[in-house]
């Protein structure tokens, strides 16, 4: 019984500092200049660099919008524009998805290159022969024919040299998130060059309002040759990444959003991120496209600028065949529950038209799968209970004689069949599961800004309410710390309640610990998704349900 109760309070224990650590704990200490070389090369010194120039104004979003030619592109799930200086991607705009829940403002990603917020994508080609004009960030390009960029409608844009030389960009837009690039150079002389390509992410500054907790990571990610790297942004200020790779892709994620960018299939490449004054992920071959005379180049890159919806990035991942794609959204070390468990409350969601009814459906559900084992756990810890009378008894008998007690004890258990650690294990089944469920409702953007009843209006944030202004009739506001939540409370009455049908810890210092920790948990738990918390209080009444159930069934004929 009391090796039970501690392994129970130890599990507990564990659960709260985890949490503690996800939310509150300080930021971590940035590691050594000295850190490993692993999974670091030196630079390819046969390939030309890539330098970036550029000066940020203080101007306002707007301004810098109209300073530069552009093209627009839309289709049903983004909208924004193409400068036709430089010919980046640096306008884009979420069309399906707003900043907040009561606010009209769409999410805006990326942002001219000119301003503090820039964040753009552009592509092109390099060459090592410092002698020949080719497009850069300053170049204009002109526009042949269609002058909008749809997903019926591609455009084409040109520019030349006075070196015999024309490049020439194809650009491509489908009906969700990914640009198609192709990329030419026209030889209209009889000389031979050599060219790279290239393409990459730049943003000028660390985005506001990063999550900054240990199970999320946003920052440079890239899949290249089947091994996945995570790389934060103070990382990236503190050290270079450099890879060769023959296949992959790489981008800058964050919470929600993903900006990406696929280099040509049919070549070796090399994918930097650093930060030199500005965030930059990039790619650039690593091999010379040789250009013979009167001939031409073409590649074909691909950009993925995109919400992290589930159906979407695996979509890609399987169409284009994009290895380990569907790892942009971070689904965390319990990939094999989390990931699944989503797909059984998306299930319910269809069928139910409520994410909070889908989260109760999947709560029922994942009690029925651990049905058996529960009760099992429960009988266990039925006759536990029955037993206190028996075990009371035995301890004061034997208050003298530790020794004897514990024979007497362990008598006890094997006559009427007794694991005294059974009752640990509907608690450590449960832990993974609620952090699969945390996890899902904190990165998926299906959650997002998604309504239950009542006064929850978005599950994947806190319960709003506050039992300190008696839950809104009070007319004032209370401090974040002490918006401790309707659902929330639910939630520890229900648990308080469980652990009243549990057998109480013999010792008096144990019974008190646990007597508190229905409120201690209450507090921890108060600024968690509203959609855990509704999980938790209905996984409570379903365990509470079957306790009750078990009990009922259960006798213990004991001596007198």
């Amino acid at each position: 019984m009391e090796t039970r109760n501690v392994i129970a309070a130890i599990s507990l224990s564990a659960a709260v500092i985890i949490l503690y650590s996800l939310f509150f704990a300080p930021e971590p200490i940035p590691r050594s200049q000295n850190v490993s070389e692993k999974n670091k090369i030196e630079k390819n010194s046969d390939a030309p660099s890539l330098e970036q120039k550029e000066s940020i104004i203080k101007i306002s979003r707007d301004e810098a919008i109209i300073e530069n030619d552009r093209i627009d592109f839309a289709n049903n799930n983004i909208k924004g524009s193409i400068s036709l200086k430089g010919a980046v991607i640096d306008d884009l705009t979420f069309t399906q998805y707003n900043t907040e829940l009561k606010s009209n403002k769409n999410v805006t990603l990326l942002n001219p290159r000119n301003i503090e917020d820039g964040y753009f994508i552009e592509s092109g080609f390099v060459t090592s022969d410092k002698n020949i004009d080719i497009p850069n960030s300053e170049t204009l390009w002109s526009v042949e024919d269609n002058n909008k960029l749809t997903d019926q409608t591609p455009i084409n844009l040109y520019w030349k040299n006075n070196q015999g030389l024309t490049f020439k960009k194809e650009i491509s837009l489908d009906e969700t998130f990914l640009f198609t690039i192709k990329q030419k150079v026209i030889n209209s002389t009889d000389k031979k060059f050599d060219f790279y390509s290239y393409g990459q992410i730049i943003r000028n500054k660390m985005p506001d309002g990063l999550s900054n907790f240990y199970i999320l990571h946003e920052g440079m990610l890239a899949a290249l040759d089947g091994e996945l790297f995570e790389e934060d942004y103070d990382d990236i200020e503190e050290e270079k990444f450099n890879k060769n790779a023959s296949s992959g892709w790489f981008g800058i994620g964050d919470k929600y959003w993903i900006s990406s960018i696929i280099p040509p299939r049919n070549i070796k490449f090399k994918t930097t991120f650093d930060y030199k004054n500005k965030f930059r992920a990039n790619y650039i071959a690593t091999q010379p496209i040789e250009l013979n005379g009167n001939s031409s180049i073409e590649e074909e890159m691909q950009i993925i600028i995109a919400a992290k919806r589930v159906d979407v990035v695996d979509g890609y991942a399987e169409e284009l065949n994009i290895d380990k794609f569907d790892l942009v959204i971070d689904w965390g070390f319990l990939y094999f529950i989390t990931k699944p468990l989503f797909y059984g409350i998306d299930y319910f969601f269809k069928l139910l038209g409520n994410y909070g009814l889908a989260i109760i459906a999947i709560t029922i559900c994942i009690r029925l799968v651990f049905f058996p084992l529960a009760n099992f756990s429960f009988r266990s810890m039925a006759k536990m209970k029955a037993l206190q009378p028996e075990m009371v008894r035995l301890k004061e008998l034997h208050k003298d004689d530790k020794m004897k007690l514990q024979q007497e004890m362990m008598a006890l258990y094997k006559k009427e069949k007794v694991n005294p650690m059974s009752g640990c294990l509907p608690i450590l089944v449960q832990i993974p599961v609620f952090f699969a469920l945390y996890k899902v409702l904190f990165v998926t953007i299906e959650m997002r800004q998604m309504p239950f009843y009542g006064w929850i209006q978005d599950l994947s944030e806190r319960d709003p309410t506050s039992i300190f202004n008696l839950f809104g009739l009070l007319p004032y506001d209370v401090p974040s710390f002490l918006v401790i939540g309707a659902w929330p409370i639910a939630m520890g009455v229900s648990m308080w309640v469980q652990q009243k049908l549990n057998p109480a810890p013999t010792d008096a210092m144990q019974a008190k610990i646990f007597m508190f920790f229905p409120l201690f948990l209450t507090v921890i738990l108060a600024p968690f998704p509203a959609g855990l918390v509704i999980y938790w209080t209905v996984n409570n009444i379903l365990t509470m349900a079957q306790q009750l159930f078990i009990m009922k069934r259960t006798t213990i004929k004991t001596k007198t």
